[in-house]
């Protein structure tokens, strides 16, 4: 099942490839080629060049690479149909699937995603105008919402009547179960599922509306927080609320903050801190963290981690090492939310946040500065409890240093405390003790110091230039043969690189987006007399080992005549083609 071929290949000619990437990253022309910050990982000189022509980019620190197509997929979190949809509706390309029951799928998606909208509209709109929204108008401006922060985040009132929102809306009962909305009770009639509640539109990454968070007023009955159950469109344990508006800032800081309510999210960008996202009425989720690392590395806590102990700091370190991400932590008075703080005071707010700790660094911070220092006993204490948290870290290296911290603390010998440590402190941990992987350290672009890679850009960007020149046969390297093969096979690069084995298609995604301004004809010569020592080497080594060593002196005489002549411009573009002949057939004749 998926979208006809020949709509994808209209969707990716239509898509502006540097006006894409433009909406995330500020890219700067160099020669024919865009370069700007790579929005996949940290840096701060630019290394991700975009190619406008070929519709590719690269980046020389992550390797990170692909098309318009694959761009949207990472940007905006989606799969490969939904980044075709979101182009095609970009460029006014009507799409057509290859099974009914894909076109089906879509429609029914957009069936409640509309009625959702439809819901957040009719919600916001009671919450603006209702008489009986009154009290939630009066306990959002007691907290510090008032009608920008309504407008911005399209909040809403569920009125307290069984039916309202459903006779309003008048949704199939299908649409309505499906959408979250609302069920059909034991008497067959509609029923609205939120009632006498503060609604909080919950949308995916791109935007979409996929359910609701429902706050209780003070006083009134039942749960506190009521979320919309889960639904085709709604999992709480992947869905992160608020990351459609703070998608953005979150790239450009490669930092995102994690908290816990509706209105901590909206208090943080209101304190100037608008990459805040919020987990909806669940723990941290190893499926948030794989949606948040398509955005940033650096996670940040902004609620009591601590309070979650030893099973929250497996998780973490896991993460950590499997994701490649850095976890710290906000360290916020205790017992304030960040909502409570941002009104109050919210340069406090953005300092927590601009100060936060790495994890393990916090819980060392809270446990040595509860510590009784003033006698043995109560450094002893701080020491054991001390010792239990920095344990449960993987890496060696990192424990030790922390011990060393400890221990200037505590004023306890070092070598004690690394004792305690492999006694007891791993027991139980059932972790071995190495270190996970390091990152590996940013690559560079490569110099230009190669004919044959200086070929293959040629036969990239300007293919009827080199076209006739040079053959496969001439590369000696086999990533590179096998790249130059994918491109003679024809069509576009996109078709080259989808066909070439993952190295190959790899080194031309890469060469796409450098460009070239040289000579043709230079550089097949030096990659065809290249090519020819190699032959003359292969003879002379041949005629060593024969029966009949001067059998072999003819060719090499005639090789060694072209490549004289290959050197001089009279008879170079001769030369060039006999040699270019001469080496094909001894390749086929191999």
């Amino acid at each position: 099942m998926g979208i006809v071929d020949e709509d994808v290949v209209r969707v990716r000619e239509a898509s502006d490839l540097v006006a894409i990437v433009g909406q995330y990253v500020q890219l700067r022309r160099v020669g024919r080629r865009f370069t700007g910050l790579c929005p996949f990982h940290s840096e701060k000189s630019p290394s991700f060049s975009v190619n406008a022509e070929q519709g590719l980019y690269y980046c020389f620190g992550c390797q990170a690479k692909g098309d318009a197509i694959t761009f949207v997929r990472e940007m905006e979190h989606l799969d490969f149909v939904g980044a075709v949809e979101w182009l095609a509706g970009r460029a006014g390309i009507t799409l057509r699937y290859t099974e009914r029951n894909e076109s089906e799928g879509r429609r029914r998606r957009a069936e409640l995603v509309d009625a959702l909208a439809r819901a957040v509209e009719w919600y916001h709109e009671r919450l603006r105008t209702g008489a009986d929204a009154g009290p939630a108008r009066g306990y959002l401006r007691s907290r510090g919402l008032g009608a920008d922060e309504v407008a911005t985040y399209r909040l809403g009132w569920a009125p307290d009547g069984w039916d309202e929102l459903a006779r309003a809306l008048r949704l199939p009962d299908d649409v309505l179960r499906d959408a979250g909305l609302g069920f059909v009770n034991r008497r067959g009639r509609q029923q609205d599922a939120f009632r006498a509640r503060l609604l909080f539109p919950i949308f995916d990454v791109g935007g979409d509306p996929v359910g609701f968070g429902g706050r209780i007023l003070p006083g009134g009955e039942g749960p506190k927080y009521k979320n919309t159950q889960e639904s085709p469109l709604y999992a709480k344990s992947r869905i992160l609320y608020g990351l459609n508006w703070a998608k953005a800032a979150i790239v450009e800081a490669d930092e995102v903050v994690v908290c816990e309510g509706y209105t901590d999210v909206i208090g943080f960008a209101a304190a100037g801190v608008p990459r805040a996202v919020a987990t909806c009425g669940t723990a941290l989720t190893e499926s948030h963290v794989q949606v948040l690392r398509k955005f940033a590395r650096r996670v940040v806590l902004a609620f009591d981690a601590d309070s979650a102990g030893q099973a929250a700091a497996e998780r973490f370190y896991e993460w950590e090492r499997r994701f490649e991400i850095d976890v710290a932590v906000a360290d916020l008075p205790a017992g304030v939310d960040p909502a409570d703080l941002a009104r109050r005071d919210p340069v406090a707010l953005a300092a927590a946040v601009a100060g936060a700790k790495p994890f393990l660094r916090f819980r060392l911070d809270r446990v040595l500065g509860a510590a009784d220092l003033t006698s043995v006993e109560g450094r002893a204490r701080a020491a054991e409890t001390a010792l239990a948290v920095v344990a449960e870290h993987p890496s060696d290296l990192v424990r030790d240093q922390y011990l060393m911290d400890v221990a200037d603390h505590l004023r306890i010998e070092v070598d004690r405390l690394r004792a305690g440590l492999a006694g007891a402190g791993r027991a139980g941990s059932g972790r071995p003790g190495p270190t996970g992987p390091t990152r590996p350290a940013a690559s560079r672009a490569p110099a230009r110091d190669s004919a044959a890679l200086e070929a293959l850009r040629l036969a990239i960007h300007h293919p009827e230039a080199i076209a006739g020149l040079i053959d496969t046969s001439l590369f000696a390297d086999e990533t590179q043969a096998a790249a130059h093969a994918a491109l003679a096979a024809g069509g576009t690069v996109h078709d080259a690189i989808e066909r070439a084995e993952p190295e190959a298609a790899e080194l031309l995604q890469r060469l796409a987006v450098e460009d070239t301004d040289v000579d043709a004809v230079d550089v097949a010569s030096l990659l065809v007399a290249e090519a020819t020592e190699r032959a003359l080497d292969d003879l002379e080594a041949e005629a060593r080992h024969a029966e009949d060593p001067l059998a072999y002196a003819a060719a090499h005489a005639w090789l060694k005549l072209r490549l004289d002549e290959l050197r001089e411009p009279a008879t170079s573009r001769s030369a060039l083609e006999q040699l270019v002949a001469w080496l094909t057939d001894r390749a086929l004749g191999d």
